[in-house]
């Protein structure tokens, strides 16, 4: 199967979400699944604890997502970027709400960076926890679909590829144009939880994402190197 182009920015497409609450254990779950993900995902629940000690440690040793959606004034995100990369972050999440002059500014920041090492900002559209019926009052008036396709637009415009959306509108992305990260990737025998537009491993594939974000089904498996394995299995 065929990849996004843009996809060669990681090991492979599958991205381990570290939904942990211990520094041990994560590390314990990197050196584990290292030569098999792509990456690993950390947030707010390990970066509060732990912050850049623990992503610097990982980063030596996998590529690392360092996943806190920063949404704030320009000056605030531009800092909290660069101190993302500094602590050795492949990729790091702002929002694609904080607006076109908070992400030209971002994309201006990447550009430099990059000039370094390889390096992406990705813009977070709509939660994949959220569908048409929890979405805030103010959004509800367009549905998810329309969000996510005026904020990509915005994205693009503002000179940024790196997009997190949901993989049900994948297929309604020019997705050559983005390195198109989907969270919301459940095995068909999955419970979703809170999860609420989710989608296969391969289907999100066969719709154009670059790389995949799966937590849950990896870690709370019996035998995680197989169930990480059996998930790459089916993008072949």
């Amino acid at each position: 199967m065929s990849l996004n182009p843009q996809s060669q920015l990681l090991r492979n497409p599958l991205i381990l979400a570290l939904d942990v609450d211990s520094d041990n254990e994560a590390l314990k779950i990197v050196q584990e699944l290292n030569d098999i993900v792509g990456g690993f995902k950390i947030g707010p629940r390990l970066c509060l604890r732990y912050g850049q000690d623990l992503i610097k440690k990982i980063s030596q040793l996998a590529p690392v997502f360092l996943d806190n959606k920063h949404f704030d004034i320009p000056s605030t995100m531009l800092a909290a970027v660069q101190a993302s990369f500094d602590a050795g972050a492949t990729l790091v999440t702002v929002h694609a709400l904080s607006g076109f002059e908070a992400l030209s500014q971002v994309a201006a920041l990447e550009k430099e960076l990059n000039k370094i090492r390889p390096f992406k900002v990705l813009c977070v559209s709509i939660l994949t926890s959220w569908d048409q019926k929890s979405l805030p009052t103010n959004l509800k008036e367009i549905s998810i679909l329309e969000h996510v396709l005026q904020l990509s637009q915005m994205v693009k415009t503002a000179g940024l590829s790196g997009l997190v959306c949901s993989p049900h509108e994948l297929e309604h992305l020019n997705v050559k144009d983005f390195y198109a990260v989907t969270p919301g990737i459940r095995l068909l025998t999955d419970n979703h939880q809170d999860q609420k537009r989710t989608l296969s491993p391969r289907e999100a594939i066969k719709k154009g994402a670059s790389a995949l974000v799966v937590g849950r089904p990896i870690l709370e498996s019996a035998d995680r190197r197989q169930a990480a394995q059996d998930i790459l299995n089916t993008l072949k």
